[in-house]
């Protein structure tokens, strides 16, 4: 190996390295603080060791009811993913079965659609759940969240679905299987990967949200997005509290995310063609 590649390696692993840490020094910061005693979270000059204490979990505990908090996120983000996979990929294997020349146009609309500012369609969602009698309630957020998440799963299911050859799906035709046979006996088993990464990009959008449960949900109803912001009082921040209560609103989402990296990774680069 020349000495110039032994450099360039050398190079690129340090700068992963040092973004890697840039990227991750807040995140450690905030998880170090759910362990510190309140008054050494701001020491100066920072102390670097300390005691570990969860003083700062048993007073999260004690004002906010995580499990409701959670139970909320929860059936936000799977009744959105579920909801989203129902329409998307029939929507997207239709558009990429299609003949017209408009096919590519009409999944760039889809995919334009889960572009549109969260705060654009807010007002007249919210006027709309609060005249059917939704607002407040999980439906509600569920419904503007399939909305969206459903049209980028339409975009990224009209591409997986291009790339799989027809051959196999006329010959399950041929073997006297019917058109939504072919559908889910062939060609959906045939993107699983595709599906899987829809799914996470469903969930992290649905987990992540803030500004349309903030606004269309209760105080019975609201996920654990919304409630990170409690800690933001008119006085100080808890940063305590804070700290403590995102360890239970990243954890889950992080391990999903580890667990299913290589279809995340396929599944952002798997661009239409």
């Amino acid at each position: 190996m020349s000495k110039v590649s032994t450099r360039q390696i050398v190079f690129e692993r340090t700068a992963v390295l040092v973004i890697t840490v840039l990227f991750l020094l807040p995140v450690l910061w905030l998880i170090t603080t759910a362990y510190k005693p309140s008054n050494q979270i701001f020491s100066i000059p920072p102390k670097l060791g300390f005691q570990p204490t969860l003083d700062q979990f048993r007073g999260m505990l004690s004002y906010f009811d995580v499990v409701s908090l959670l139970r909320s996120s929860i059936v936000i983000s799977l009744g959105t993913t579920v909801l989203s996979l129902l329409l998307g990929v029939p929507a997207g294997y239709s558009l990429a079965r299609s003949r017209s020349r408009y096919a590519n146009f009409f999944a760039y609309f889809f995919l334009a659609i889960r572009m549109v500012p969260a705060i654009a369609a807010l007002i007249p969602f919210y006027l709309m759940m609060r005249d059917i009698g939704l607002l407040g309630s999980w439906w509600a957020v569920i419904i503007i969240n399939t909305m969206l998440n459903c049209a980028f799963v339409t975009w990224m299911m009209f591409s997986y679905f291009r790339a799989l050859p027809r051959d196999m799906e006329e010959a399950a035709l041929t073997d006297g299987c019917t058109q939504i046979g072919a559908f889910l006996k062939v060609a959906v088993p045939a993107v699983r990967s595709g599906i899987i990464a829809c799914v996470l990009f469903c969930v992290m959008f649905s987990w992540n949200d803030f500004l349309y449960p903030m606004f269309l949900t209760t105080l019975d109803s609201k996920p654990i997005s919304v409630a990170l912001l409690t800690a933001y009082g008119t006085k100080d921040v808890t940063w305590g509290s804070l700290g403590a209560l995102a360890h239970f609103s990243t954890i889950p989402i992080v391990l999903m995310a580890l667990f299913l990296n290589r279809y995340f990774v396929q599944g952002a680069t798997n661009g239409v063609q």
